[in-house]
């Protein structure tokens, strides 16, 4: 993934208002980040923890969502989850995250969901740039750039229903 600047991260929302993402928070370390290992930028509100963003570039250009996820209940982390982006499995489970759809069907309250890696570090996982801990990667026979190109499909998809 090419670096992105805050104006361009900001700018590139399809699920939100203009003012709502103007208001959110970006990361201050937008010039850190490993962009070449990245297949998209996500990250959690330090200010909201229920809140979440991913951005990825498409062939429309840069796609920005608004992520809510639930509160950790102790029913909901006590089991193993994978992650539908990365398959990556943790043994505290995964969130499901939820997005409202763009435009008149997500201001009416639509949205869709899937299972995020809580840390939203899927393509450091893919490339064994993090580790998930015991429970972790499952072994494929899959090279890294065949799991991210993997995880670029999953994410475009998520967005694609999101977009529809």
């Amino acid at each position: 993934m090419r670096p992105l600047t805050e104006r361009e991260i900001r700018a590139a929302f399809v699920n939100c208002s203009k003012g709502e993402a103007t208001r959110l928070s970006v990361p201050r370390d937008l010039p850190e980040q490993p962009w070449d290992d990245l297949d998209f930028l996500g990250w959690r509100d330090p200010k909201a923890p229920d809140r979440a963003y991913l951005v990825t570039e498409s062939a429309d250009g840069v796609v920005a969502i608004t992520l809510r996820v639930p509160a950790p209940s102790a029913a909901r982390t006590a089991r193993r989850g994978m992650c539908a982006f990365c398959l990556t499995v943790h043994d505290g489970g995964v969130p499901l995250m939820v997005a409202p759809k763009a435009g008149k069907a997500g201001r009416q309250g639509d949205s869709v969901g899937t299972y995020i890696c809580g840390d939203l570090a899927c393509s450091l996982y893919v490339r064994g740039r993090k580790d998930a801990g015991a429970a972790g990667r499952m072994h494929e026979s899959l090279s890294a750039e065949e799991k991210s190109a993997r995880v670029a499909t999953n994410v475009a998809t998520f967005i694609a229903r999101i977009k529809s």
